[in-house]
């Protein structure tokens, strides 16, 4: 519970350099911005049209009593919606970070930069960003589908659905948001995978205050520059804390 903690705290110190680094970070909303303004269209065709998709993908289901009809398709818009939410979210970062790949960037360096290492080279790039994105996009579609598939649970369907949603995009947002601290420091995608696997409990606490943020209107804006700043710092903790277990094993560079 402590890493969990540990990984919600995080984004407060991503949030903080709101006021420790304000010029890259406003730079940050634009994109954001941008992707918001897409999704929330999207989201907002889905609600509306929502009471005709359930009734659409649950024929079979005219002919029940009134009450079992309901109780059907109260948990089928819950399931989608529950995908929705899994679809929105890695939607938007993997839309954000190729629109904003620029400012990202700079905010990265920022940070690295006063946080004592301000000559690391970005080992992204606009189209490894591109290609990551398609990456988290094509992952995210398969925890919908979990996230959907949960949410047809009788009786707790929606809060299951709803718990599976959130911490299944909030790893995902975790995981693609430290990609570029890691990175720079020339840790490789298995390596990184086995970093955040280690630290479970501190990256899904990141990822998950992360993805709640994002929930709260227009909160997606102001939230995802202090979540690559947040995500710098976590990426370094990650490095720091596998450097003091096996030290032959990774980058020592902070």
């Amino acid at each position: 519970m402590s890493g969990f903690v540990a990984g919600v705290a995080l984004l407060g110190r991503g949030f903080a350099y709101w006021r420790r680094l304000p010029k890259a970070m406003v730079l940050g909303l634009i994109p954001a911005a941008i992707a918001s303004l897409l999704l929330f269209a999207a989201i907002v065709a889905l609600g509306l049209s929502l009471p005709a998709l359930t009734d659409w993908v649950t024929p079979f289901a005219d002919g029940w009593p009134s009450f079992w009809a309901g109780v059907l398709r109260v948990a089928v818009g819950t399931a989608m919606l529950g995908a929705a939410i899994v679809l929105a979210a890695v939607s938007f970062t993997a839309l954000t970070l190729v629109i904003g790949d620029p400012f990202y960037e700079r905010i990265w360096r920022a940070v690295e930069s006063d946080l004592g290492t301000p000559d690391l080279e970005d080992r992204t790039g606009f189209w490894r960003a591109a290609r990551d994105g398609l990456a988290l996009f094509v992952r995210g579609i398969g925890c919908a589908i979990l996230a959907a598939l949960c949410g047809l649970v009788p009786v707790v369907g929606g809060v299951l659905g709803f718990v599976a949603a959130v911490g299944m995009s909030g790893w995902l947002l975790a995981d693609e948001l430290t990609t570029r601290a890691l990175a720079a420091r020339g840790i490789q995608a298995a390596e990184r995978r086995a970093l955040r696997r280690r630290h479970r409990a501190r990256v899904l606490g990141f990822g998950v205050a992360t993805q709640l943020c994002f929930l709260v209107p227009l909160g997606a804006v102001a939230t995802m520059p202090a979540a690559v700043a947040g995500a710098t710092v976590l990426g370094r903790e990650l490095l720091a804390g596998a450097t003091a277990m096996a030290p032959e094993k990774v980058d020592r560079r902070p």
